[in-house]
């Protein structure tokens, strides 16, 4: 995955507002995640499993960046 990528997927979760990213549960938000960085940046097949893979990863902290946004 590339840095590219990586500031793609960060820029579209820190854009969205916090409650679309707290009231999808764990697979729709992934999903969702993965087609808005898809409109932002080619990704084929192979790094479209690895990002998959990373927001899995990332999903709790993802929830704790939209919480602590939504209480300010």
């Amino acid at each position: 995955m590339t840095p590219t990528v990586l500031r793609q997927l960060w820029s579209v979760v820190e854009t969205t507002q916090s409650n679309t990213l707290l009231k999808l549960d764990d697979a729709h938000l992934v999903q969702w995640l993965l087609k808005q960085t898809r409109l932002k940046t080619s990704l084929n097949q192979s790094e479209l499993e690895i990002l998959s893979d990373y927001i899995r990863s990332r999903l709790n902290l993802i929830r704790d960046l939209a919480e602590n946004r939504q209480a300010f």
